[in-house]
């Protein structure tokens, strides 16, 4: 496993930082599930060691081992992230394949902003 940096992306144009205007309920309701499944830090850390896989996916079988709980455990926080709709799977034979949806994270990171310079990550 190698670490690598994400790419910045630029900000959906779904997606007007709460500074700029109030969110709908449908939006809201639709970004507190996003932020829920990541308000627990397993499901945190799961979500940044998957990143930070070469390719940017990773087997499940590769995401027990850092982590002190069982693997039906590890198993219902993927599921958690999955429905989020924050990383995607694939089975491929015995194993299942997890990769970050890039959109999904953008998404949020759009909606925190607080200007155009903080959504493209300039300083």
């Amino acid at each position: 496993m190698s670490k690598k940096e994400l790419p910045v992306l630029q900000a959906p144009a779904c997606c007007t930082p709460m500074v700029r205007e109030p969110l709908s309920e449908d939006d809201a309701k639709a970004l507190a599930a996003s932020f829920k499944a990541l308000s627990d830090p397993v499901r945190l850390r799961l979500l940044s060691l998957i990143a930070s896989f070469d390719g940017g996916e990773a087997c499940v079988c590769d995401l027990t081992g850092p982590f002190d709980v069982s693997q039906p455990t590890i198993s219902h926080h993927l599921k958690v992230l999955r429905e989020a709709g924050l990383i995607g799977s694939e089975r491929r034979g015995t194993w299942v394949y997890y990769r970050v949806v890039p959109d999904a994270l953008a998404r949020l990171g759009s909606l925190l902003a607080t200007d155009d310079v903080a959504m493209t990550g300039a300083r």
